[in-house]
């Protein structure tokens, strides 16, 4: 059965994995929709429950020019009937099986507003993910008296980071000014002031790109029936940045290169992104 560990405060700890026994993992896909944030509606089982009321942490300013670009001149139906528009749609960025098989659920634009806001706010968006969860349980190795992240737990996410390189880049920018009005209403509903998604979706990638790779396995301490990071400064991350660490050093610098190039199509200047 997987097991669901839950805390009062944002940190996202590494489950424990018994000998000779297997146990849940915390689901750690929402990286692709953080690479889909530049502009891919990746759809999940369930529709997802409003976040809390609009954060007190003011938004980026706004950029000199849309993100996108300026929107093709097609006619967007409401947001209630977006879901067909918008997968015929994706299905012209990526050709993987994996995304396919996403847009076949519903609440696409909603879903993927409440997940790139989380993710610019820091926080996980596992929870709202459960199509995406890798398959096996999470490895820990212990050698020299520490406990590491088993390298082997990198090829659970690899299908996921194989999704995200698939993405085509100018198509994602392009789909994004497309129905940009449409996430700028899923975006209203959750409490936000009126205005362009834009700020938000820049700081969602930047935070991932700001994300420090190491090729080194990190090395754990015990926490609670799971693991945390025993570096404070990768403890320190924030829980969106830690699921991303989670998928390993290959996939997520995948990730990463994908973002960049989704976010140097979409307009983002090179200086505003990380190095």
């Amino acid at each position: 059965m997987d097991l669901e560990i839950r805390e009062a405060t944002e940190q996202v700890p590494l489950e424990r994995v018994a000998p000779r026994r297997s146990t849940g993992v915390w689901i750690a896909a929402g990286l692709f929709l953080v690479a889909a944030a530049a502009a891919v509606y990746v759809a999940f089982r369930a529709r997802v429950p409003e976040l809390a009321p609009a954060p007190t942490a003011p938004r980026a300013a706004a950029t000199t020019k849309p993100l996108g670009g300026d929107a093709p001149a097609i006619t967007l139906p409401p947001l209630e009937q977006s879901d067909g528009v918008v997968a015929d749609l994706v299905r012209k960025l990526s050709s993987h099986p994996q995304v396919a098989a996403w847009l076949t659920t519903n609440g696409l634009i909603r879903n993927f507003t409440v997940v790139v806001t989380n993710i610019a706010e820091g926080k996980t968006p596992a929870k709202l993910l459960p199509p995406l969860r890798p398959a096996g349980p999470f490895r820990v190795v212990e050698r020299d008296g520490g406990i590491y992240a088993d390298s082997r737990n990198d090829e659970r996410y690899k299908p996921l980071a194989d999704a995200v390189a698939s993405i085509d880049a100018r198509g994602a920018a392009s789909l994004y000014a497309t129905v940009k009005p449409r996430i700028e209403d899923a975006d209203r509903e959750l409490g936000q002031p009126a205005g362009s998604f834009d700020a938000t979706l820049e700081r969602a990638i930047v935070l991932l790109l700001e994300t420090p790779v190491k090729g080194a396995p990190r090395r754990l301490r015990l926490h609670g029936i799971g693991y945390a990071y025993a570096d404070p400064d990768d403890d320190q991350l924030t829980a969106a940045q830690k699921q991303l660490v989670r998928m390993g050093p290959a996939n997520a610098r995948v990730v990463q290169a994908k973002l960049r190039e989704i976010a140097l199509a979409l307009g983002i200047p090179p200086e505003r992104l990380p190095r």
